[in-house]
């Protein structure tokens, strides 16, 4: 069953908690560069932990290539004409899981405790809430990305799951995974009040 996002309010601009605005849109064809140079911005230590070599020329251009926004839709915040913070909205394939996405996201140093990672996520749940999807959810390795399950949690994501020992640091280190999920519909509704 396919699934169309609604993307019309987009783009739009946002106040964050210390008053400065960013403006949140889809991704476009011509970004390509200007994520990739987002990604570089990103402490190696942390950007280990993405899912892909983000630093990569090649995967930016096969994300750029192969967009598809009903499959995965990746908003950018872009200030000062800069990406500062990027998420993503993938559904999950196949019949049996379409009705549940996964949300990532991750926000340069500089624009961290702001709301800047907060605000992106609650874009995402809102579009997945509107696409009448029933659950969200985010997976966060513990100790390495505590601000980004803060920010879930405060939203009304709870955890779901753990997966012990599911990641490796740079160094060899296992850390935890920690699966978070919200409910959409109207439990989500009212987690917005």
């Amino acid at each position: 069953m396919a699934t169309t996002y609604a993307i019309a309010a987009y783009p739009k601009e946002i106040m964050l908690r210390e008053k400065s605005l960013v403006s949140i849109r889809p991704l476009e064809r011509e970004d390509g560069e200007a994520l990739r140079e987002f990604f570089l911005r990103i402490p190696d230590d942390e950007r280990y932990f993405l899912k892909d070599d983000v630093t990569s020329r090649a995967t930016i251009q096969q994300w750029i290539e192969r967009l598809d926004y009903d499959r995965a839709l990746p908003l950018v915040a872009i200030a000062s004409g800069s990406i500062v913070g990027e998420a993503v909205l993938v559904r999950r394939r196949g019949n049996a899981r379409s009705h549940v996405c996964e949300l990532r996201a991750t926000v340069a140093p500089a624009w961290r405790d702001k709301g800047l990672g907060t605000a992106l996520i609650r874009e995402l749940c809102d579009i997945a809430n509107d696409a009448e999807l029933d659950k969200a959810l985010f997976e966060v390795v513990d100790d390495c990305q505590t601000g980004a399950a803060d920010a879930a949690r405060a939203m009304g994501f709870v955890t779901a799951g753990r997966i012990e020992g599911g990641a490796r640091d740079i160094d060899g280190h296992l850390h935890d995974i920690t699966l978070l999920a919200m409910p959409l519909g109207k439990y989500y509704e009212w987690s917005k009040y």
